[in-house]
């Protein structure tokens, strides 16, 4: 969902005036709002994997008229469908399950060209013969001050020294996340910097979050647990004051990038080559072992060596390298 912001750049770049609105879930309504060039969003009421036919031809019957173009960005036969019974003009996405008649601007895609997920989602944006520019934007989103203040008076935080905000999770599976003592070490290491921990996550990342507080020997202001008890909108705020962040591959570890926060990207079983976090102030650490990328939710063989193998040292000296970098960029030094 970050990534797309890159999509909505390029369109706005070919013309000023398009009015781009997004179908996507409920829950990436708060992303949405801060997304510039979003219009609006069209909530999908459809689960995700669930076919759900007559809602779905319900949704598209009210979108008729709506609409020049649909660019559909996921490769399902579903995710096709509504444009194609929406009768939208212009119906442009990869050649995927099922889609030849759903989809009339039908592109095939090069992954040796487009390897890069952004790639893909900016390409579709281009004219059929078009050579994808050699930077792709990366995605922004946007924060209101006044959010992010209501956001620390919801939790009684304050900015009073720097923040590190660790982000432990990882939906995909225990392939992608490193290990609770390594985020520890360095929230120990931090704080004796004189930096405050806050813990982010959703509620299924509560006991890693524990973990890490409790690892640390850091509590109250020190350590603030925040796993679960955030809505996303406040993540993304929160997110967006603090002084540097460390992350697994994630969603959030996208959203830090996309808000320009200094950041440590930590990669296991995933390629930072494919998704990896865009901005200039992002770090990634990975050891590219011949056994990584596998892409596996669980290390096939038992031994999680691309995470367990990374040191907190070699974070902690990432983290110094990007906030160094931030601190240059502020000040103007040269």
């Amino acid at each position: 969902m970050v990534m797309a912001q890159s999509l909505v750049q390029e369109l706005k770049r070919q013309d000023p005036h398009c009015v781009v609105d997004i179908l996507a879930p409920a829950w990436s309504a708060a992303l949405l709002e801060r997304m510039p060039g979003v219009r609006g969003i069209v909530i999908m009421p459809v689960g995700h994997g669930r076919l759900e036919l007559g809602t779905r031809l319900k949704l598209s019957r009210s979108l008729r008229g709506k609409y020049d173009q649909a660019i559909v960005l996921p490769n399902s036969f579903k995710s096709a469908l509504i444009p194609f019974v929406a009768r939208i003009p212009r119906r442009t996405g990869y050649l995927g399950e099922w889609r030849f008649g759903l989809l009339n601007n039908i592109r095939r895609l090069n992954k040796s060209i487009l390897t890069m997920t952004v790639q893909r989602f900016v390409a579709l944006g281009l004219s059929r013969n078009a050579v994808l520019p050699p930077d792709v934007s990366p995605p922004k989103l946007r924060v209101d001050p006044c959010d992010g203040q209501a956001a620390l008076a919801a939790f009684g935080l304050d900015l009073d020294r720097p923040v590190l905000a660790l982000c432990p999770g990882a939906e995909y599976g225990p392939a992608k996340r490193w290990p609770a003592g390594h985020f520890a070490e360095v929230a120990r290491a931090m704080h004796a910097q004189g930096w405050a921990v806050w813990v982010m996550g959703s509620e299924k990342d509560q006991d890693v979050a524990v973990e890490i507080c409790s690892l640390s020997s850091l509590a109250g202001a020190d350590c603030v647990n925040l796993a679960g008890r955030t809505t996303l909108a406040q993540v993304v705020d929160l997110i967006a004051l603090a002084s540097a962040v460390v992350s697994n591959d994630s969603g959030l570890m996208h959203v830090a990038a996309a808000l320009d926060r200094p950041l440590v990207a930590v990669y296991g079983s995933s390629d930072p080559n494919f998704t990896p976090p865009l901005s200039a102030s992002s770090r990634i650490v990975s050891l590219g072992l011949e056994c990584s990328p596998c892409f596996k939710r669980h290390c096939p063989l038992g031994h999680l060596d691309c995470l367990l193998r990374i040191s907190p040292d070699v974070v902690q000296r990432a983290l110094a390298e990007t906030t160094a970098a931030e601190r240059t960029e502020t000040t103007g030094i040269s």
